[in-house]
């Protein structure tokens, strides 16, 4: 009799069971150095990583989330939906696929399919506050006040400094209208990072002084953006706009103009620096500025400024003529009607002034300044 000891053949494992380990092996060193080469953008050689995996299982989820992110990371969005929502469909409820689904919809400003996929998500997991913001920055551009600010406060209780929460309210308060709140929210953000603030923060803080008219503390923060970074466009904007707003417009012209020395095409700009000028009394260089934004595009507010231009210059029938040609533009600008009338008055044609704000009515508009100054002329009360 042999002393060799009996091995049961049970506890050897099959060869099936061996091949299946090995692929199992061999698709994790694949997974791996897949996602690793797509932390190092080195993206093409993780897809051929991935489709190695594919070629060994088909549908495996990991290669199909993998080539799925690899493709949102070249802005491939379709192929990425295409790779995730197959992987969905071997593989229902898979939390990167669902957060990798939303995020293509997301970049593709489909807000309303990106909030359905991560509320989805939301079911398996509803105190992630990556996803959780990133829904209320959803439901904050479709303009859902409501839900966005309930998501935004929910971040908050879970963490209550959270830096995209914070930024996210103050966004949504200053789309709203909400000057004050969005103030409060982003001063908060300054205080909590005074020592390496966002150059964003500043602008948006002063974007907020700006909208309440408190110029003064606007320009303080816009300034502090310009220190951190003397050519940014916002905090330029930001300037140059107070100081209009304080009616300064030598200090407004001076950032106009820095602001044209990097972007000397900015029809926009080039009209705000019109104006500025000729509210300083310098029509040529006004004019030289309005007609420079004209012959990029038309630009109302560049004609306007013209236009106002030969009023300063007592040119009222000229004025008049140019403003009358702008209505049909913007019919609805009561301004223009009321410029008009004014240059009409000048004239001494108190019929034609009453006539020109008597049509307004015709837009189905209305106007307090209008009717004011209508009551006033058929009451005689105006000087003309």
């Amino acid at each position: 009799m042999s002393d060799t000891t009996s091995i049961n053949d049970q506890d050897l494992p099959s060869a099936a069971a061996l091949a299946e380990d090995n692929q199992n092996n061999e698709i994790s060193e694949l997974s791996k150095k897949g996602y690793q080469l797509l932390k190092e953008n080195q993206t093409e050689e993780a897809k051929k990583m991935f489709g190695e995996i594919l070629n060994i299982e088909d549908n495996n989820n990991y290669a199909l989330v993998g080539l799925g992110d690899a493709a949102r990371k070249q802005n491939n969005f379709r192929e990425a939906i295409e790779y995730y929502t197959r992987c969905l469909s071997f593989h229902p409820g898979n939390n990167y696929a669902l957060f990798g689904l939303a995020d293509c919809y997301k970049a593709q400003n489909q807000y309303h399919k990106a909030i359905e996929i991560w509320e989805q998500y939301l079911i398996h997991d509803d105190q992630n506050i990556t996803v959780l913001t990133r829904v209320a920055d959803a439901y904050r551009k479709i303009r859902d006040f409501k839900k966005s600010k309930t998501l935004y406060l929910k971040v908050l209780d879970m963490e209550e400094n959270n830096a995209y929460a914070l930024i996210g309210l103050g966004h949504l308060h200053y789309d709203f209208k909400e000057y004050k709140d969005a103030l409060f929210y982003w001063t908060k953000m300054l205080e909590l990072n005074e020592d390496a603030v966002d150059i964003r923060v500043l602008t948006s803080i002063g974007n907020c002084h700006r909208k309440l008219k408190t110029f003064d503390k606007g320009v303080y923060y816009f300034e502090r953006a310009l220190k951190m970074d003397p050519n940014n466009f916002y905090a330029l904007f930001g300037l140059a706009d107070c100081y209009r707003g304080m009616n300064m417009q030598y200090r407004s012209v001076e950032y106009w103009n820095k602001i044209l020395s990097m972007d000397p095409k900015n029809k926009v700009i080039l009209t705000r620096a019109g104006d500025a000028y000729r509210n300083t009394g310098d029509y040529k260089t006004a004019a030289e500025y309005y007609n420079k934004a004209l012959d990029i595009d038309f630009d109302i507010y560049a004609a306007l400024g013209l236009a106002l231009i030969c009023k300063g210059e007592g040119k009222y029938e000229e004025a008049a003529e140019r403003l009358a040609k702008l209505i049909k533009s913007d019919d609805k600008n009561y301004r223009l009607y009321i410029d008009i009338a004014d240059c009409y008055l000048k004239l001494r044609q108190k019929q034609k002034a009453i006539d020109i704000l008597t049509s307004f009515s015709r837009t189905g508009m209305r106007s307090q300044a209008i009717s004011e100054l209508l009551a006033k002329i058929q009451t005689n009360s105006v000087e003309f």
